[in-house]
């Protein structure tokens, strides 16, 4: 065979493997509302800059009929690209070829990207669209799951890892998904359950839609397993991109910093009013958020989950933050399980990758209730607590207003070793409410006397003039520094510049013990 021969026959398999299962399935997947494999990379990253590694590789089963099957890139699409010009490494399943099910040789593709990925210390994107293991390939599939979910681990805190569900992802297959960092989800294509309604309805009898039981809504919203919701493919893309720009490259860099034309030293004296006069009247913390932040932008995270409690990404003179903040509009901004899960996760992300976390703080407790204490609140809190005391980059907190008992002491407080703790003049720091502190220290005071009510509100009052501020706990240490609220920007800016150097080592362990 000459040699342009040859060079014809290489351009014809190439051709033959962007087909995938063939131009039929690939019209069956545009039917159903969903891109192919190829389309998605070229969708998420640099124009012209995917590279494809072992495009030729197939299976190897002979069983079931399987040596008559032909099978092209075994299913899913492997390599690295690069996103606003910084190299990614990714895999996309086909969901034409065998349904995009994982085998042996389409297990040995993921774990060698994720292997390149760890080596090169770049973030490995998970597009996830199969029907779940090979059943023909019997053990050799669980096997290969087994390879990713360890890679997963030993990624963890290393890399930034992102799994993107495009279709079903099933059985053993969603624990890769929830063992990386964040988890993407579109409307009406992503499905994620362990089993299936099917098997569900055989098992218990309960009737539920895959839509309800494993959608985008579902695990956005009530399981938080997932951690965007988006309306199409090209919105998630575009999403996934956003969240890549706040993220450094491994755990030995910073993220990226940016030029931003918001003047470091910005007032913002809308803050000075933000806060209702009546404490017990709530506001929306998202508002104070977009006033303190560069270009008032904020890449909210989990943000139908839990929504007590509000995370996710921003800038600080260009550079990324963490922000973590209770939201009276919900639940007062009490701290229940679920939000202290939430907040627990993404402080431990943020410190695996050295990104700062600014706390704004306004709780008035844990969330009391039969059902918080018999599903262990005690258990889930201890995590927030954990979490904070276990982080090492800079952190700040914000005492915006309302910071009584255990939840003061949760949220970031100096005494799980938060760097810096500002209080605006409205904070009210206590063991208790008012209302509470009056009943209990001023009870006999008000049983005897001849207007209860009133003894009531006065000692209320006493109470709150003289513990339900700032600086009792300023004058002991616990804050250092009490400042205007619309100088809340630049104090920030401020702070982590002089926390940049910061060094904070713990003691030798191989691990703690997190309270799961």
């Amino acid at each position: 065979m000459s040699t342009e021969k040859k060079f014809m026959e290489m351009q014809d398999k190439k051709l033959s493997l962007q087909l995938g299962g063939g131009q039929d399935k690939i019209s069956k997947q545009h039917e159903s509302g969903k891109l192919t494999a190829r389309e998605r990379i070229e969708k998420l990253v640099d124009p012209g800059s995917f590279v494809e590694i072992d495009a030729f590789v197939t299976h190897r089963c002979i069983d079931f009929g399987m040596d008559q099957v032909n099978a092209p890139a075994d299913g899913v699409v492997t390599g690295y690209a690069t996103v606003d010009n910084r190299p990614v490494y990714l895999y996309s399943q086909d969901f034409t070829v065998l349904g995009g099910s994982l085998g042996e040789m389409h297990a040995k593709k993921i774990t060698k990207v994720m292997d390149m990925a760890m080596k090169m210390g770049c973030p490995i994107l998970c597009l996830n669209d199969s029907g779940g293991a090979r059943i023909q390939e019997g053990i050799d599939g669980l096997s290969g799951y087994g390879d990713i979910f360890f890679r997963n681990t030993m990624a963890s805190g290393v890399i930034p890892q992102i799994s993107v569900i495009l279709g079903p992802c099933a059985g053993g297959a969603v624990y890769s998904p929830a063992l990386t960092d964040f988890i993407f989800m579109v409307d009406d294509i992503s499905k994620m359950f362990i089993t299936g309604p099917q098997v569900v309805q055989a098992a218990t009898g309960e009737v539920v839609t895959a839509e309800d039981l494993g959608g985008a809504q579902t695990h956005n919203q009530v399981s938080g397993v997932a951690h965007f919701k988006c309306g199409s493919e090209d919105e998630c893309f575009h999403a996934i991109r956003t969240l890549l720009s706040y993220l450094p490259q491994n755990n030995l860099e910073d993220a990226p910093t940016y030029s931003t034309n918001d003047d470091l030293n910005r007032l913002s004296p809308e803050l000075n009013s933000i806060l209702p006069d009546n404490s017990n009247q709530s506001y929306d913390v998202k508002d104070i958020i977009k006033q303190i932040a560069d270009n008032g932008e904020f890449l909210e995270i989990q943000s139908l989950f839990a929504q007590n409690i509000v995370i996710g990404f921003s800038r600080l003179n260009g550079k990324s933050i963490g922000i973590v903040a209770n939201q009276p509009k919900v639940k007062a901004g009490t701290l229940d399980i679920d939000a202290s899960d939430k907040a627990a996760r993404f402080i431990r992300f943020c410190d695996c990758f050295n990104i700062p976390i600014v706390t704004l703080t306004d709780v008035p407790a844990f969330l009391p209730g039969v059902d918080q204490e018999h599903n262990g609140i005690i258990r889930h809190g201890a995590k927030l607590l954990y979490a904070y005391s276990e982080a090492t980059v800079p952190k700040i907190n914000v005492i915006l207003r309302k910071a009584y008992g255990g939840a003061y002491i949760a949220m970031s407080s100096k005494h799980l070793g938060t760097d810096l703790v500002y209080a605006w003049p409205s904070a009210e720091i206590a063991v208790m409410g008012p209302d509470g502190a009056a009943n209990i220290i001023f009870r006999k005071e008000i049983e005897a006397a001849d207007n209860p009510m009133e003894k009531r509100q006065e000692k209320i009052q006493e109470y709150r003039d003289r513990f339900s501020t700032p600086y009792e706990a300023a004058a002991r240490g616990y804050i250092d520094d009490v400042i205007e609220p619309e100088a809340t920007r630049p104090r920030l800016i401020s702070a982590l510049e002089m926390l940049e150097s910061k060094r904070e080592s713990r003691p030798p362990k191989k691990h703690g013990n997190f309270p799961v």
